[in-house]
């Protein structure tokens, strides 16, 4: 498996991804809206032992967005690394814009769609879901 690697925008974090992403999703929360600043957020899920910082996981804090799932984000520039949950320690949701490279996994629906920017509209024909799954 080829190793992916990704940055945050200022470049003090960096991390690479060393096992396959699953369940790659465009999420339109306004949480997600609002963490990462678009009309949605496309993530995947890693398992967290997948996850190796190469440089400044120290400058990585969490937000507790909602009760048990935790936004991490580089402290310099506010970009999106990963986020953990309490429920299920051994997964992280990881935003698909963070990687340098192609992560061989594109999104295949879209949750929360009953919650979505009013300004943008859903053209491709993925499944969409009002709630999560």
């Amino acid at each position: 498996m080829t190793k992916l690697q990704g940055r945050c925008l200022c470049g003090g974090v960096r991390y690479q991804i060393n096992g396959p992403l699953t369940g790659a999703l465009n999420c339109h929360c306004s949480m997600c809206r609002k963490a990462h600043g678009s009309a949605f957020r496309s993530r995947a899920r890693v398992k967290a032992r997948d996850v190796q910082f190469l440089q400044g996981e120290e400058l990585v804090k969490f937000y507790e967005s909602s009760p048990g799932t935790h936004r991490g984000f580089c402290s310099i520039c506010g970009s999106p690394i990963f986020s953990k949950f309490d429920d299920d320690k051994s997964c992280y949701g990881l935003p698909l814009g963070g990687l340098d490279a192609d992560p061989g996994i594109k999104p295949e629906l879209h949750v929360y769609v009953s919650d979505k920017a009013p300004w943008h509209d859903i053209t491709d024909r993925l499944p969409k879901y009002d709630e999560g799954l």
